[in-house]
């Protein structure tokens, strides 16, 4: 089972792997290591969409190591850098699914994979053994409900949804209401895809926020923040609008299997302190897979022979 979830994260980091961090192999086939390595490789890390900064605290803590240790040969930097990436990426922490039922309010901005995100979690909860309703609450597009139906009855999973441009705050009571009465064990909101720069937007954002937990004290339990992994260190931004707009408590890292850019993980963990709770490994409704950062750091790096 173990090996068979680590050939899904390889085969999901795919394009990570063979783009920069497949280059970076090339500097650990010289054996000893000298100044071009450590320029090389510094090069190398901040292409690869880990960022500047948290590019220079690994450079940083490699030197340290190299000082301490007596690093002579790339073999031995090649082990510390896997080390070192490991140490910056946290182990999500459990879910607490105790609240009955246990509101998840999902944001992200549009293209980002959100409604496909959301039926994946559905199917995930699901075969978890949990009941599920979703909450169509983004009325701003017609299409996205739509949408969202189309999922629920795929996947034969109840669904709440509005009229078109009407009020997304009603949505969220009436699922979460509608959640209680009916004995449903979890509940994913959908949301307006809403660009971080219009701020009546974000502003109907907090009221969805605010009205759900109208509807039940605690509520909404978990917010999750939909990032798609094909743009990089470009929706760090967004991400930022959104913590400071509701109480962002996850990530989910969407298309991370169509993107050559999953050294933004590193910079998620650095620039938002958030967990990582899910990470997007194909099309496929099973392809959402709870984030394993000892996975992550063995597949992007499996080129290396690490």
């Amino acid at each position: 089972m173990a090996e068979n979830l680590l050939a899904r994260w390889k085969t999901g980091l795919e394009k990570t792997r063979k783009s920069t961090f497949g280059r970076i192999s090339q500097i650990f086939g010289v054996t000893q290591i000298t100044d071009g390595t450590w320029e090389e490789l510094e090069a190398l890390l901040i292409q690869s969409d880990i960022g500047i900064d948290t590019t220079e605290k690994i450079m940083e803590e490699l030197w340290e190591i190299e000082s301490s240790a007596g690093l002579t040969r790339t073999s031995e930097l090649r082990e510390a850098l896997k080390n070192t990436l490991r140490a910056r990426l946290d182990t999500p922490p459990p879910l607490d699914l105790s609240a009955k039922p246990t509101v998840i309010l999902i944001v992200g901005v549009n293209g980002s994979g959100k409604t496909t995100t959301i039926a994946k979690l559905g199917q995930y909860f699901r075969n978890q053994g949990k009941t599920v309703l979703l909450g169509a609450a983004d009325t701003f597009r017609a299409a996205a409900v739509d949408q969202l139906q189309i999922w629920a009855d795929r996947l034969n999973l109840p669904i709440i949804s509005g009229q078109p441009n009407g009020d997304p705050g009603a949505v969220s009571y009436d699922t979460i209401q509608s959640a209680i009465s009916r004995g449903i064990e979890i509940v994913i909101i959908d949301t307006a895809g809403r660009l971080h720069t219009r701020y009546n937007l974000m502003e109907e954002l907090r009221k969805v926020y605010r009205v759900a937990g109208k509807a039940l004290d605690g509520a909404p339990h978990m917010v999750w923040l939909v990032m798609d992994a094909t743009t990089g260190q470009n929706a760090l931004q967004q991400a930022r609008a959104f913590k400071e707009a509701v109480r962002v408590t996850g990530v989910i890292l969407a298309k991370l299997d169509s993107s050559a850019r999953g050294g933004m993980a590193f910079a998620i963990q650095r620039e938002l302190n958030l967990p990582i709770y899910f990470a997007g490994l194909g099309e496929k409704l099973d392809d959402l897979t709870p984030f394993d950062p000892e996975a992550f750091v063995e597949s992007i790096l499996e080129d290396f022979g690490v």
